[in-house]
């Protein structure tokens, strides 16, 4: 008898590419880089060189993760696998809006805040796959057998690199905060902290000599006076006059993207400029983290200058939406940044058009769209299904099990509505068990029925279909802001299903139940000989 063949580990060899010293090197640069170099330097540089040490760690750590959960995975197609993987996901998420959104959302529901921008730019560090490549040829030589080493690395490595690879640096999501006026200019404060406050009292400061025409760092002297500027104790200033004419006076609404003036020292108001719910509520799909009810997409601040001639100026600091400002002929004008380094998040320092949108810039709102369409369609196939086999007496469980199947069909609409992680992963799941759920039992209830069975699956795959094509029509037009509102374009997509499960429930006519199976009936007993 021949010896049985070896027990194949592909383990000691990744664990050895994880050991190798570029990989360790290329693990410190990138926790270093992202907590430190990138705060202290931001630009393209320190951006770049994440990317370079991320593409030299991430091949070794996938193919480590493979090895351990299938032992019996050869090391080379570990290897191949691992560096396969990272230079697809990398291109596609650095190469597209849409995988860049689905990146940050992974990278949110792992470490916490994370932010994945889409930049052709970063592919020119491809190359450091190279480097990942030939540093797997020099470890394979030298697996790791003893198992003091493989502790060390499972133990060590692995996680460090685990969460090297996934704690990526913080989001600084900026915000105008601030809206003053300091020796005669105008001064706009913004914040750059990830947090569920809406007033940051430590923005960073950018000056205007020129009414807001331009804008420019401040010199150290301003720095250090708008620095110990940390508004009033009870939060930033909501009203101002002009000091030239003290009848005339501006407020802000509380909670919107609006600005009341008084011409009488505040004994009525009248609105001056404002932005409509329904524009606002467009402008809470296009930014990132708005807030649960929208608070960071509004008026935070504002300050009133005059300009010596007899006009002023009125600068209102807007949250994510930038700064807004009055100009001396009266006229009003939204900014957005007015620091040019923060131009390219998310529409290069400038604010989208009011009321209208392009599903390019709604984040991950066209998935989730898609995602509603394809469960609602689904429930029309899981409800045809159930209409077919009831005659059959399939038993009591079935309608529970639609009613299981609608209630999980419901994750999408909520991960839609609010937008917030936790639903959203929870959402995405359950749609796609209830879509796989709902067509096994549609394959299921096909293969119990009898009659005109190829035209009832064609009637009811054509009701699946019009749903998905009359779901459309108001989740397309909410992409594009018409629906504004996110509970209109669901209400409206859910009414849509309604013509499908019509057609789906008529197409139980075409077939009828299985004839029951009994035991075999003898033949009637001949008649006596004539």
């Amino acid at each position: 008898m021949s010896d049985p063949a070896p027990h194949r580990d592909g383990a000691p060899a990744t664990l050895a590419w994880l050991g190798h010293p570029a990989t360790v090197v290329a693990l410190v640069l990138l926790v270093v880089n992202d907590h430190l170099l990138k705060a202290a330097f931001p630009g393209p540089l320190t951006g770049k060189l994440s990317d370079v040490a991320g593409l030299v760690l991430a091949p070794p750590l996938v193919a480590v993760l493979l090895t351990l959960l299938a032992p019996r995975l050869p090391a080379r197609t570990a290897v191949a696998v691992g560096l396969g993987l990272v230079a697809a996901g990398f291109t596609a998420v650095k190469s597209s809006g849409y995988a860049a959104a689905g990146a940050s959302a992974l990278w949110s529901a792992v470490s916490g805040p994370s932010l994945v921008r889409a930049d052709r730019t970063d592919l020119l560090a491809l190359p450091a796959l190279a480097l990942a490549g030939w540093t797997w040829s020099r470890s394979r030589r030298e697996p790791v057998r003893r198992r003091s080493a493989r502790l060390v690395r499972l133990l060590v490595l692995l996680p460090a690199a685990t969460l090297a690879v996934a704690a990526t640096s913080a989001v600084h999501y900026p915000d105008a905060v601030r809206a003053a006026v300091l020796d005669a200019r105008l001064a706009a404060g913004i914040g750059h902290s990830y947090a569920d406050r809406a007033f940051d009292s430590a923005p960073s400061w950018r000056v205007s000599d020129d009414a807001g025409a331009t804008w420019r760092d401040p010199t150290r002297g301003e720095a250090e006076a708008l620095k110990g500027r940390k508004g009033p104790a009870a939060g930033p200033v909501s009203r101002g006059c002009s000091t030239a004419t003290p009848t005339r006076c501006y407020r802000l609404i509380p909670g919107r993207l609006a600005v009341e003036q008084s011409d009488d020292a505040g004994r009525s108001w009248r609105p001056a400029w404002a932005a409509t719910e329904a524009q606002r509520a467009v402008l809470r799909r296009q930014y990132p983290d708005p807030g649960p009810r929208g608070e960071r997409i509004a008026a935070q601040e504002l300050t009133v200058w005059d300009t010596g001639d007899g006009r002023h100026v009125v600068l209102v600091a807007n949250g994510r939406d930038g700064f807004a400002i009055r100009r001396p002929d009266g006229t009003w004008e939204r900014l957005g940044f007015v620091d040019a380094r923060v131009g390219g998040y998310p529409f290069d320092g400038r604010p989208p058009a009011l009321g209208r949108s392009t599903p390019a810039d709604r984040g991950d709102d066209p998935l989730l769209a898609l995602l509603v369409g394809l469960t609602l369609a689904a429930l029309v196939l899981a409800v045809s299904a159930v209409r077919a086999r009831l005659p059959a007496g399939a038993g009591p469980w079935l309608p529970s099990v639609l009613a299981v199947l609608a209630v999980v069909a419901w994750a999408p609409l909520a991960m839609v509505w609010t937008r917030e992680l936790v639903i959203a992963e929870l959402g995405l799941v359950a749609s796609l068990v209830f879509l796989f759920g709902a067509l096994l039992l549609s394959a299921w209830a096909l293969g119990g029925l009898r009659g005109a069975r190829g035209r009832w699956a064609l009637e009811v795959l054509l009701a699946a279909a019009l749903t998905l094509a009359l779901t459309a029509l108001p989740l397309v037009g909410w992409l594009y802001g018409r629906p504004a509102y996110t509970r209109t374009a669901l209400l409206l997509a859910v009414a849509a299903t309604v013509p499908g499960l019509l057609l789906g429930w008529r197409a139980a006519r075409l077939v009828g139940a299985p004839a029951p199976a009994g035991p075999p009936q003898p033949p009637p007993p001949a008649g006596p000989p004539r």
